[in-house]
């Protein structure tokens, strides 16, 4: 769940609700397990030693199923990123039920108080998990990355790694990351904007309780740890992306940027919020100058995601440039197998190209299957987040039952219209007869739905 943490489980009896909705999974069949069990039982052959690298992991604290490790290393004037990612390929076997279930899941679905994971935890965050202090089967990516932030495929093997800690977020400190850690971060940074890259990371919203024992909804930005870790793993997907568009295969990840209705809709978002946009800026323009730890650039942040057409999947088309508009690149998934079931045959596809093989049957075969997989899960994952915002939004105002709002309309559907709360991270809808988008409106809450997540507004005479 990227949006929502909701630490004291303010919202449990609201959170079953959604889990029955959704029929997210809240076990794995027995032969699943039985699966996974004997798969962790086995012990690596025909992979390379690597364990000497010095690899750790940076994670969130309580994270254990540990997708990727690295380590760098100087190569003149370019930076080394060996990046290792779980070899989960190694462990599933095409058809067999570990990978039957993965297909029905197709993404780990995380909820603020849980997680029904892509694989069972005897593996996803066990024997296939990159966890520190043992030693484990990876697909190492050589990463080359020049002092103008390009980044470049050197190769990519199988190997056993053994990770020497596992960093959090919360607590690392500069001095306790390898040598280019941080120079890294910035030269892909500064790749980023020559691209005029568009990526928009929005923060955390975060449910919290203050001393009268209301809820309100708060933002948490990204960590400066965060940001860097997700650049590297931004250069490994860029790398892999150009190694697959060079071969004329693969599976990427595309994506348009909000069309004109969308944008129209983000400056009436932006008034709401009592931010100064330009009208002659780009929105790539100014979504660069939003500072995360303000509250209402934090929710206008959101707004920009909520608005985009979306991301999906689409295999090698020849003669059509796989564009992912946020990123301003070609670009692919690779870098969390554990998370994501396409990661899995991409990273199949980069060991066969770097080794000289063909890529395997199995997988070019998966690519015309794996975008309705990932968009049934991505809608599925999609809806489950709108269902916890919004049982979070009601929770935060069900003690304002009564109180009169000022809104903005963004939209006009049917006999609604689709309103921003001035000065609250809060979305709604009213029928309110005669408006148009632009207008102010005063509404009142009449009710707030803490079980099904629901707020009813009227219009103010």
């Amino acid at each position: 769940m990227k949006t929502l943490r909701d630490p004291g489980c303010l919202l449990r009896a609201g959170l079953e609700r959604i889990r029955t909705q959704f029929s997210v999974p809240e076990i794995f069949p027995p032969e699943t397990l039985e699966a996974a069990q004997a798969a962790a039982a086995r012990t690596p052959q025909d992979h390379a030693d690597r364990t000497s690298l010095p690899f750790v992991t940076l994670d969130p604290a309580s994270s254990t199923d540990l997708d990727q490790a690295f380590a760098i290393e100087a190569s003149g004037a370019d930076w080394l990123l060996h990046y290792a990612i779980a070899d989960v390929a190694w462990f599933v076997n095409d058809g067999d039920p570990i990978d039957r279930e993965a297909w029905n899941r197709g993404t780990t679905t995380y909820l603020p108080d849980g997680k029904a994971s892509l694989y069972p935890p005897i593996l996803s965050e066990g024997a296939a998990s990159l966890l520190p202090q043992v030693d484990r089967p990876a697909v190492i990516l050589t990463v080359r990355i020049d002092p103008t932030g390009e980044a470049k495929l050197d190769g990519a093997e199988r190997a056993m790694i053994r990770s020497r800690a596992k960093l959090a977020y919360e607590t690392v400190r500069d001095d306790e990351l390898p040598d280019g850690f941080l120079d890294i971060a910035r030269r892909i940074d500064r790749a980023e904007d020559r691209r005029g890259a568009e990526r928009v990371d929005p923060p955390e919203q975060v449910v919290e309780v203050d001393g009268s024992g209301a809820f309100t909804l708060a933002f948490r930005p990204q960590l400066p740890s965060e940001r860097r870790n997700a650049a590297l793993s931004l250069a490994a997907n860029l790398a892999v992306a150009q190694t697959m568009l060079d071969a004329k295969t693969g599976l990427f990840r595309i994506m348009a940027m909000p069309d004109t209705k969308g944008e129209e809709k983000l400056r009436t978002t932006a008034l709401a919020l009592h931010l100064d946009w330009p009208g002659a800026m780009p929105l790539a323009q100014f979504q660069r100058r939003l500072n995360p730890s303000r509250p209402a650039e934090a929710a206008f942040m959101l707004a920009i995601r909520r608005s985009g057409q979306g991301a999906s999947y689409r295999p090698f088309v020849p003669e059509e440039l796989p564009w992912h508009a946020a990123i301003a690149a070609p670009y692919a998934h690779a870098t969390a197998p554990l998370r994501r079931l396409a990661d899995r045959y991409v990273l199949r596809t980069v060991l066969a190209l770097t080794q000289g093989r063909t890529v395997p049957q199995e997988v070019s075969e998966a690519f015309t299957t794996l975008p309705r997989i990932m968009a049934r899960a991505a809608s599925r994952d999609s809806r489950i987040e709108k269902a916890v915002v919004d049982l979070a939004e009601a929770t935060m105002l069900a003690h304002m039952e009564g109180t009169c709002f000022t809104a903005r309309v963004t939209d006009v559907r049917e006999e609604k219209v689709q309103l921003q709360l001035q000065d609250l991270p809060v979305m709604a809808s009213a029928r309110v007869p005669g408006a148009f988008p632009g207008d102010l409106v005063r509404i009142r809450l009449t009710h707030a739905d803490t079980i099904n997540g629901s707020l009813t507004f009227e219009p103010v005479d």
